[in-house]
């Protein structure tokens, strides 16, 4: 069988050959991570990799979705969107397969529908949306005032030294740089209002080519990173930074994104995440992207699982 393996928008060589490999390398780069191939018309095929013991990594699930609905848009088009649901565990060791369905091309927009498919069972699906870029009225908020990323501790170099075995075999670990930006009052706690807050710089630990799809790609990758903690930092759940593994079970539902403006996600982005529910063992996180010179990118918005490990019943 031939397939082309491809960065969103951009077709590669063809490999000749068996299945995607179904187990992803350590040491892979963010870019093969969110690459898909096309397997036949509107059906592509990605390699997941753990995000937690068992789990497949949420947000390259998105991200491949989101690669197999741009490769069918016209060129010309960028992301603007994304809705997805996480509907089952996907296993890290199966190939994943992506439907896309063509649900309207007009003038400007494009809108597509992915169900990602494993073992016959849809494992999450997604709504994109696609538009042609023109100018406008232009407004954003105004980027916070923190410190630079290279001050901040990396988080997989601290995991790296507490729990070298279980690091050495973490793909996002090599792919994914996450620094977060400690609070000058010490562990991060709710605000007066109720809300908790934290600053993460994130970035591909290798050059991405320069096609845009392949930035938003990597960006919905990222996104999936820290975001789901917000709701949980009272509870220390940033486990790479402690001794021992965080005491709360943590899985996504859902996810969105909105691209703003023209990024990279190999360059720094700071993340200023935040988490404003918790009630009925969910979460409810989003957060905002700037570039290094203050320009806001993106937004996301997630809802996910909150238990406390000590709660066996953790079915969605």
């Amino acid at each position: 069988m031939t397939e082309q393996v491809l960065h969103p928008k951009t077709v590669t060589t063809p490999i000749d050959g068996p299945e995607p490999t179904e187990v992803v390398a350590v040491g892979t780069p963010l870019a093969d991570l969110v690459a898909v191939r096309r397997h036949r018309a509107d059906i592509f095929r990605g390699s997941g990799h753990a995000g937690a013991p068992q789990r497949v990594m949420g947000g390259q699930v998105a991200a491949q979705a989101l690669a197999a609905a741009g490769a069918t848009v016209d060129a010309g088009r960028v992301a603007h969107s994304l809705h997805g649901y996480f509907l089952r565990e996907g296993k890290p060791d199966r190939v994943i397969e992506y439907h896309v369905g063509r649900s309207r091309d007009g003038r400007s927009y494009s809108a597509r529908q992915v169900a990602a498919v494993q073992d016959d069972a849809e494992i999450f699906v997604l709504t994109a949306s696609f538009v042609r870029p023109s100018a406008g009225p232009d407004r954003q908020l105004v980027a916070p005032v923190v410190p630079a990323a290279h001050t901040a501790p990396d988080v997989y170099e601290a995991w790296s030294a507490l729990h070298p075995e279980a690091h050495a075999q973490a793909v996002y670990a090599g792919a994914a740089e996450v620094r977060i930006v400690p609070s000058p009052t010490g562990p991060t706690a709710p605000e007066a209002d109720g809300t908790v807050r934290q600053d993460v710089w994130l970035r591909s630990r290798d050059r991405l080519p320069d096609d845009p799809l392949v930035h938003a790609c990597a960006l919905t990758y990222l996104s999936d990173a820290t975001l789901a903690q917000s709701s949980a930092i009272e509870h220390e759940v940033m486990y790479p930074l402690r001794r021992e593994p965080g005491r709360v079970g943590l899985a996504s539902i859902d996810h969105t994104v909105w691209f703003h403006r023209p990024l990279r996600a190999d360059d720094w982005l700071l993340l200023r995440q935040s988490s404003t529910s918790v009630a009925a063992c969910r979460g409810f996180n989003q957060g905002t992207f700037w570039s290094q010179d203050g320009t806001m990118v993106a937004s996301a918005a997630q809802e996910s699982v909150v238990r406390l490990l000590s709660d066996r019943n953790d079915e969605r």
